[in-house]
């Protein structure tokens, strides 16, 4: 074997060793320096709800972890379509990302026509969990879920209901009731949680069927007397407040739930680490701590749990859709 031969062995085996890190540097570094610019999230619903109040907490803290600014936006209408179209159409890089939860599904069931594929979005991650909580105007004089129950049957429509979207998770939670009780109530839609609370509030509406999140203030400091939570547990940020399967519905359940997700498109390392990210800020003892306090129950998880949750969720809410015969077409 000659030192020219060697020379050249050597030689292929250095540009292959080069060639080989400069690979993995490449794959490792596509987040390395992400984010580099601002972030937008997009909040498909209006101020002021629990969407809001959740991604504002994580925007703030992302903003300190990244060191750049994190931008939310509220871009309601269209039960979230709107908001979600934008996203969908965004550069997939990572910067601007959407904030839904089981509304992803809904809507996809209940538009014959979306302004997005069914694949515009890649999941990030399940942030939250949470019950849905009917509330009411004290001055309804309706003091219980039974109360609630006998007054929507015995006089129909008689009690004005503030959904927090038309055809979201209460609107769909509440057409269950309604099967199961014959209660029958006049639904106003708003374009978010906030809207609906405001109205019950100030007297406009008599109740609302809620994340419990966005009204937890108000149960504790009496100005919405809380009837009864959709979940089979009951939240520790409101241990009085019954189930409705210990108010009278036995075996209901709805939980809700509130995460992220990206265009379809952005790099596998961007979104993971977006994930990681947001594990981090909602393992922060601080946050965690705020957040169960408002009524969240933090989850978390990788992207590949949140999509097996999207398939999961999908023909159960169909059934009950098709059941309660909730149509936005």
């Amino acid at each position: 074997m000659n030192k020219r031969f060697l020379l050249r062995a050597s030689v292929a085996a250095s540009l292959a060793v080069a060639g080989l890190h400069t690979t993995l540097a490449h794959a490792a570094g596509e987040d390395h320096h992400f984010p580099s610019k601002p972030v937008r999230i997009v909040v498909p619903v209006a101020a002021g709800g629990s969407a809001d109040k959740l991604t504002r907490t994580l925007a703030d803290k992302l903003s300190q972890l990244w060191g750049q600014s994190v931008v939310v936006e509220n871009i309601a209408g269209a039960s979230g379509t709107i908001g979600a179209a934008k996203v969908a159409k965004a550069t997939p890089d990572g910067y601007t990302l959407l904030q839904q939860g089981e509304g992803l599904t809904l809507n996809a069931i209940l538009f014959r026509e979306l302004p997005y594929d069914s694949k515009a979005f890649a999941p990030v991650i399940k942030a939250v969990v949470n019950p849905q909580i009917l509330v009411v105007n004290p001055a309804t004089g309706i003091t219980s879920f039974a109360d609630y129950l006998a007054r929507a049957k015995a006089k129909p429509e008689s009690i004005s209901l503030g959904l927090p979207g038309n055809g979201g998770i209460a609107h769909v939670a509440h057409e269950i009731i309604a099967q199961e009780t014959g209660a029958k109530v006049n639904y106003i839609p708003y374009p978010g949680g906030g809207p609906a609370t405001l109205d019950v509030l100030g007297g406009h509406t008599d109740a609302t069927l809620i994340t419990l999140a966005a009204v937890t203030e108000y149960v504790r400091s009496g100005k919405l007397r809380a009837l009864a939570v959709t979940t089979p547990y009951r939240s520790p940020a409101l241990p009085d407040v019954p189930t409705m399967a210990e108010a009278g519905l036995p075996g209901f359940s709805v939980e809700s739930w509130q995460g992220y997700f990206a265009p379809a498109g952005t790099p596998a390392a961007i979104v993971e680490k977006i994930n990681r990210d947001i594990q981090t800020v909602l393992k922060a003892p601080d946050v965690h701590a705020k957040l169960e306090d408002m009524g969240f129950k933090v989850a978390g998880g990788k992207p590949a749990d949140l999509a097996a949750s999207l398939r999961t969720e999908q023909p159960k809410y169909a059934l009950a859709i098709k059941t309660a015969g909730i149509s936005l077409r």
